[in-house]
C-alpha cells in the first residue's frame, strides 16, 4: 500500500508541472515584461498635480532610454537619454523609493529657483495664467488654496500647482546648482507639495527606470474609487 502511495506521488509531480505551467510561465513573462519592457505605476501622491491625479495608473515605458537586465540595474545597451521636461520614474537616492517626477535639470546645466521662479542656464522662466482647457475635470474649478499657472522655459510649457499662501515651510528657492555629467534635477509640478530636488538631491543616470508616457486608467479616490472615463489612455505630455 505504501508502495502505491509512493508511485501515485510521483506520478503527480509531472502532472501538476504540467497543470500550472502555463499559468507560471504566464507569472514569469509578466514579471519580465514590467521589470524591463513597460510597468504601469499607481501615483498615490499630489506632488504631480494637476498633470497626474492622485489615483492615476500610469504608464512607463521601461525601454524609453535603454535596455536593462530585469531586476537589475545592469544596461545592456543605450539609446537615449532623459529630455527636458520628461516625467521619468526613478528610485530615489535618499531612501530607494520608487517616485515620478519630471526632467527639470539636464547635465550640464544650471538651476536655480527664487520664489517659485525658475531659471535654467540664466533664462528666466515665463509664468501666464492657466486656462481649463488644459486642466483635468476635477481642477477645472477654483480651488480654495492653490492656483495653477502655465511655467514656459525653453520652450517647454507645462502646468504647475502654487499655494495660493505659501506656508512658511515649502522650501521655494534654491540657490544655483550646477547639474554634473550623468546626474538629473527633478521637480514635482505641484511645486509647493513635492519631495524632489529640494528633498532627494540630483538623480543619477543609472536610477531612472523609465518614460512615464500616459495614464492607463484612474479611480477617483475621493468619490468610492469610481474610475474616471476622461482620465483613460490620457496624454502626459505637455
Amino acid at each position: 500500500m505504501k508502495l502505491n502511495t509512493e508511485a501515485t506521488k510521483s506520478r503527480s509531480l509531472p502532472n501538476t508541472w504540467r497543470d500550472w505551467r502555463g499559468f507560471i510561465g504566464f507569472i514569469v513573462f509578466m514579471l519580465v515584461f514590467r521589470s524591463a519592457v513597460a510597468d504601469w505605476n499607481h501615483v498615490p501622491s499630489s506632488s504631480m498635480l494637476p498633470s497626474i491625479l492622485i489615483g492615476d495608473r500610469v504608464i512607463v515605458n521601461k525601454l524609453a532610454y535603454d535596455l536593462r537586465i530585469p531586476f537589475t540595474f545592469i544596461r545592456i545597451t543605450q539609446w537615449a537619454n532623459p529630455e527636458r521636461s520628461d516625467i521619468v520614474t526613478f528610485e530615489s537616492p535618499k531612501d530607494g523609493r520608487l517616485m515620478i517626477k519630471r526632467v527639470i535639470g539636464l547635465p550640464g546645466d544650471t538651476i536655480s529657483l527664487r520664489d517659485n521662479r525658475l531659471s535654467i542656464n540664466g533664462q528666466l522662466a515665463e509664468y501666464t495664467t492657466e486656462t481649463n482647457n488644459f486642466l483635468p475635470e476635477e481642477l477645472s474649478r477654483p480651488l480654495s488654496h492653490t492656483r495653477i499657472i502655465r511655467e514656459t522655459a525653453l520652450g517647454e510649457q507645462r502646468p504647475i500647482m502654487l499655494f495660493k499662501h505659501r506656508p512658511a515651510w515649502v522650501a521655494s528657492s534654491f540657490d544655483p546648482v550646477a547639474v554634473p555629467d550623468g546626474y538629473y534635477l527633478m521637480l514635482g509640478d505641484n511645486r509647493d507639495n513635492s519631495g524632489d530636488y529640494r528633498a532627494i538631491g540630483l538623480v543619477p543616470r543609472h536610477a531612472i527606470l523609465g518614460r512615464a508616457s500616459s495614464v492607463a486608467f484612474s479611480f477617483d479616490v475621493d468619490n468610492y474609487y469610481l474610475p474616471r472615463s476622461d482620465r483613460l489612455m490620457r496624454s502626459l505630455r505637455s
